[in-house]
């Protein structure tokens, strides 16, 4: 007597999992989407303005190499939205970590190539209202 409507309930049940499942899925790729896009068309525009030679080193590292402008420093900038700057010696070690970001929300991509354009046209600037961090 009530194995029918404990049937019919468990199968509802079944059904409700199933569409629910599938919701879950088109609304995570729905609300991911945009931010994959933004992504790629932040890594495209990085890759346009890189240098041949800072292109390979990125591709190869994850990383790129930017002369400051004003000291000639050589800096490292490592693919991340922060504590990603790494001012290097002469003999390619790591002296001091350097931290700036835009005020903007903006992908990865995004913040590294404002880094690279900053440090290669106002390092004073961008410095001054960098952070510093210790490196261990």
């Amino acid at each position: 007597m009530f194995e029918r409507p404990l049937d019919h309930v468990a199968s509802w049940c079944r059904q409700f999992l199933a569409e629910s499942g599938r919701w879950a899925t088109a609304l995570s790729d729905w609300f991911g989407e945009p931010g994959r896009a933004r992504e790629a068309r932040g890594l495209k525009l990085l890759k346009e303005w890189l240098s041949p030679e800072q292109l390979a080193q990125y591709e190869a590292n994850g990383y790129f190499d930017v002369t400051g402008c004003d000291s000639g420093k050589r800096y490292r900038i490592r693919h991340g939205t922060g504590t990603n700057i790494y001012e290097m010696d002469d003999a390619g070690q790591t002296r001091a970590g350097w931290c700036f970001v835009p005020d903007d929300s903006l992908v990865a991509a995004d913040v590294v190539l404002a880094q690279k354009i900053a440090l290669e046209t106002n390092e004073r600037g961008a410095l001054a209202v960098a952070n510093h961090f210790v490196l261990k």
